[in-house]
């Protein structure tokens, strides 16, 4: 039985942050782990609800109040094992996922602060790794079948590693120099240290599974090549498509660039510095995308914004403005808009927010200012309203309130327009849909017979538990179609979507 009493005698509680000074000096994560006593203290607020709404908040189907009651009586292998049944990746979920099953804590509805859901996950993961919990789960015989996956981010290791351990010889199919998709290139080191990939991709591998890296496929390994060699093939590439600006004046000046790129060439900066001082942030091309001295400007004020800003505190900035299109949200809940247990609309501030830059709402960018030599110096802006009319948003400037700020550095957060148009698409026959997404028929395969389709390359760019609940679920549609032995779990479909109020 749970302790009925346990969320009025502890306080919601996170461990402390490491001190800002310290932590913009190096590139490693900002929360250390938390203690045994903590852990097992914020655990015991859950109350064991008879409707766990925190179920229907992720998609992955966790069996949160199980694992909380296992942390609270210090059953840290049952723990372990009651969150690896659900979710291949834990690790990654609660150090990166925005935690909607929190916002749909039962404790919320009382006006209560949720249950530390994310970070009782992070903790029994690493109680995994301590307790040496993490061995390799070969499947004990291999059914003869192989499975080709495209795309090594979220959704196609957690395909790869159900199918493996079904049995089937797995290959993944990554582009680019090393494993992982945006886990690997996107995410700050200070979000998540890569040690935590390259554990999992041990394990896997030990599995069965096999990684072939600079390999892009429709380029140095054709369709047709893979629809021969392997008995189904799952797409999961993700959704790189970064939305851009092209219309507005000065977009073509140096130093305006996609986000992504920055977050990319600064990830390669700090694997190459291997522990030590990393070097210059490059691009490809060797044009330097670092923010060491310079005033950055970062529009959007989402998630890849805020790893924009914290990325360019660690490089260095002169000063960081973050400028979001929509006026400063409120503190808490509105129950009117959002009511629980939906994810709401709330201000919700990053650790990079604390250590320095400047949010400004409700602002535009006019026009990126020439130095005069084809360099952008500044950001004219203004002040802006939002309404949507007829499904259209309508932004309309402020008369009187542009003004200027400085820029060095431009940085585009502004979403992903979808999967990139890449030579694969063609090869296949798959197209993409209006979104920019490749859709799915109710066994997750496309258009195109044995060729499924998973992750944000299918839903648009969406949370790591998506992704990962959408790589089990194309598998376990896999293993049926491959004639495979029981069946594997599947939480969602093609056309689940996350809670909301309708």
């Amino acid at each position: 039985m749970p302790d009925p009493n346990g969320f009025l005698r502890y306080d919601r509680r996170l461990p402390d942050r490491r001190p800002v000074p310290v932590r913009i000096s190096d590139w490693r994560e900002v929360y250390p782990p938390a203690g045994e006593e903590l852990i097992r203290e914020q655990a015991t607020r859950c109350m064991d609800c008879g409707i766990p709404f925190c179920h229907d908040g992720c998609p992955l189907g966790n069996r949160i109040p199980d694992w909380n009651d296992l942390v609270r009586t210090g059953s840290w292998e049952s723990a372990v094992e009651t969150l690896h049944a659900t979710n291949n990746f834990p690790e990654f979920t609660g150090r990166l996922c925005p935690a909607p099953c929190e916002a749909a804590c039962v404790l919320g509805l009382g006006g209560q602060q949720p249950v530390t859901i994310k970070q009782v996950e992070v903790e029994i993961a690493n109680a995994a790794v301590d307790r040496d919990l993490l061995t390799p789960r070969p499947a004990p015989a291999p059914t003869g079948r192989r499975v080709a996956v495209v795309g090594s981010g979220p959704a196609g290791l957690a395909a790869a590693q159900q199918l493996a351990r079904a049995g089937h010889a797995v290959t993944v199919f990554e582009r680019d120099e090393a494993i992982g998709g945006l886990l690997r290139f996107g995410i700050p080191d200070f979000k998540l240290e890569k040690e935590h990939i390259d554990r999992r991709l041990a394990q896997m591998s030990a599995e069965g599974v096999q990684f072939r890296t600079g390999v892009e496929v429709g380029v140095d390994v054709t369709a047709r090549q893979l629809r021969a060699e392997y008995d189904a093939v799952l797409l999961a590439c993700g959704a790189l498509a970064g939305r851009d600006t092209p219309a507005t004046p000065g977009r073509a000046l140096r130093g305006v660039h996609q986000a992504m790129a920055h977050l990319v060439a600064a990830n390669k900066a700090v694997a190459a510095a291997d522990g030590g001082q990393a070097p210059t942030a490059v691009l490809t091309d060797g044009t330097p995308i670092d923010a060491a001295g310079k005033h950055v400007v970062i529009i959007g004020g989402g998630d890849t914004g805020a790893d924009c800003l914290g990325v360019a505190h660690r490089q260095g900035a002169a000063g960081v403005h973050q400028l979001d299109l929509y006026p400063e949200p409120p503190h808490g809940r509105d129950a009117a808009r959002d009511p629980w247990p939906t994810w709401p609309w709330v201000l919700r501030s990053y650790p990079a927010h604390e250590e320095g830059g400047e949010r400004v709402f409700a602002a535009a960018v006019q026009e990126f200012v020439d130095d005069g030599t084809g360099q952008v110096r500044a950001v004219r802006i203004a002040e802006v309203t939002v309404e949507k009319r007829e499904g259209q948003r309508i932004v309309t400037p402020v008369p009187g309130s542009e003004r200027e700020l400085p820029a060095d550095l431009v940085l585009l957060a502004i979403g992903f327009e979808g999967t990139e148009q890449q030579p694969l698409l063609e090869q296949f026959g798959v197209t993409r849909n209006a979104r920019g997404a490749v859709d799915a028929r109710p066994d997750w395969q496309t258009g195109v017979d044995g060729v499924f389709v998973a992750g944000d390359m299918h839903r648009g760019a969406s949370l790591i538990v998506w992704a990962i609940a959408e790589g089990r679920a194309a598998a376990a549609a896999i293993h049926t179609h491959l004639g495979g032995h029981g069946r594997l779990p599947a939480l969602v479909d093609p056309a689940s979507q996350p809670l909301a109020a309708r």
